[in-house]
């Protein structure tokens, strides 16, 4: 397996496993042109930081987010992490966030948080890694 940062030229390579995930596992309607929309936007957002995954040369993978400064220190929100479905339940999701970890935390991140799903598969893999539901915020919303 090999870690690479993302770039913008790797998206057009995420595309297919993100629809692939996101339309037939948890029965979304992502076209390319949203999809390319939705990567893109985080990509080229300032500080944004995020990594391939690639086994023999083919992206399998990809992890997206960015920095947040703070007073005292700064955060990274993890905005996706994808593995193409073949992939999945093998270990390759849990090494990956290992990994991303390691690496905002070496590029001064004291924190790591995001927004997920609430629904078992997603409390189990990230509890596994340790992440915990924040008591001291809670997401607003409103349709409009």
């Amino acid at each position: 397996m090999k870690y690479d940062i993302l770039k913008v030229s790797d998206i057009e390579k995420t595309i297919p496993f993100y629809i692939e995930y996101y339309n037939e596992v948890e029965g979304a309607q992502w076209t390319e042109e949203t999809a390319y929309k939705r990567i893109h936007q985080v990509v080229t957002t300032e500080d944004s930081y995020g990594l391939t995954l690639s086994i023999d040369n083919s992206i399998i993978g990809f992890a997206m987010g960015y920095f947040v400064q703070y007073d005292d220190g700064k955060s990274y929100d993890l905005i996706e992490i994808v593995i193409s479905h073949r992939y999945q339940r093998k270990g390759i999701g849990t090494m990956f966030m290992k990994e991303l970890e390691r690496r905002v935390k070496e590029l001064g991140a004291f924190l790591i948080q995001m927004e997920v799903v609430n629904d078992e598969m997603h409390n189990n893999f990230y509890g596994k890694l340790g992440y915990r539901d924040v008591k001291n915020l809670i997401l607003k919303s409103k349709i409009i």
